[in-house]
């Protein structure tokens, strides 16, 4: 390792640029919240624990704007499905 490093021509600011479409915040959530979508991801093999809280809030989104005879139709679809 050096013992000095020249940094004239750092720039400051994060490291990734945002992605369009993006918006970085900070969000606090529970332990048990984190610990959760932390081990699904360890558990799938890989990935990004943020994709997986983001895809999983788009889904909510989604259900919750979703009409009740649609809704109620998907879950017998699924249910009916695993009993085949």
């Amino acid at each position: 390792m050096k013992e000095e490093y020249d940094f004239t021509q750092g720039k400051p600011g994060a490291i990734d640029s945002t992605p369009p479409g993006k918006t970085r915040i900070t969000i606090r959530l529970d332990d048990d919240i984190l610990a959760w979508f932390r081990a699904e991801v360890n558990a799938a093999g890989g990935g990004n624990y943020q994709t997986l809280i983001n895809n999983a809030l788009r889904e909510y989104i989604q259900q919750r704007k979703e009409p009740l005879e649609d809704t109620l139709r998907r879950v017998l679809r699924e249910e009916l499905q695993k009993l085949s």
